[in-house]
């Protein structure tokens, strides 16, 4: 396990153990974020225990143009029940994903730190949010970074059944009509492969970020 300091560096992610950890410490600097995200790296730790980096074997992704809409997701869609904004309440999303309870999760990983570093990274903005409403009121969301034609995501809340898919399938179509060509999903959810998600190989990944991130 490598232990990074203050140099901007990471080591090659060969070198990842199983869960694809391979690196820990450092900072949280928009300057290493950056870095990271470009070399499909990405921070993933709990609140008072050391940054840890990570980059998994295989990776779970989304292409665009393969997104699975279900019959009964797009009846949701076309009821008008939900509307779709981006950008219009980051930080209200971020904190979100912080607090709301996940079924079968003791906790969220997102800690004080962690939204003060992708605050900045929004302020010069890398880091865009998607927002689902249900009559004014806030209901679901998500946020991640976006580099080239790459969209990594990061996390979602849901406070309303369907309001984090809602925001997820219009962010990926919204995303399309801007050409990003690929969605990183980091790791594994069963909510995520039903919407499209797969795995392929780091060493491919990779190579995909190489060319749609200039």
């Amino acid at each position: 396990m490598y232990i990074l300091n203050k140099e901007l560096f990471f080591p090659p992610v060969k070198f990842a153990n199983d869960d694809g950890m391979f690196a820990i410490g450092g900072d949280l600097s928009s300057e290493r974020l950056l870095l990271a995200y470009r070399n499909g790296i990405f921070p993933w730790y709990n609140e008072h225990e050391p940054i840890c980096w990570y980059c998994p074997d295989p990776r779970f992704v989304l292409f665009p143009a393969e997104l699975n809409i279900s019959k009964s997701m797009r009846t949701i869609i076309n009821s008008g029940m939900f509307s779709f904004t981006v950008n219009t309440a980051f930080n209200e999303v971020i904190k979100n994903c912080k607090t709301v309870y996940r079924k079968d999760q003791p906790g969220t990983w997102i800690s004080n730190e962690i939204i003060e570093a992708y605050s900045a990274l929004h302020a010069q903005g890398y880091v865009h949010s998607a927002e689902t409403w249900n009559n004014g009121e806030l209901v679901g969301g998500l946020y991640g970074i976006r580099m080239g034609k790459v969209f990594f995501g990061e996390s979602m809340f849901n406070k309303q059944s369907n309001a984090s898919k809602f925001a997820f399938i219009k962010y990926v179509q919204y995303l399309q009509k801007q050409d990003v060509e690929l969605i990183d999903c980091q790791v594994y959810t069963p909510h995520l492969q039903s919407l499209g998600a797969k795995m392929i190989g780091r060493d491919y990944f990779l190579q995909l970020l190489r060319s749609l991130i200039n």
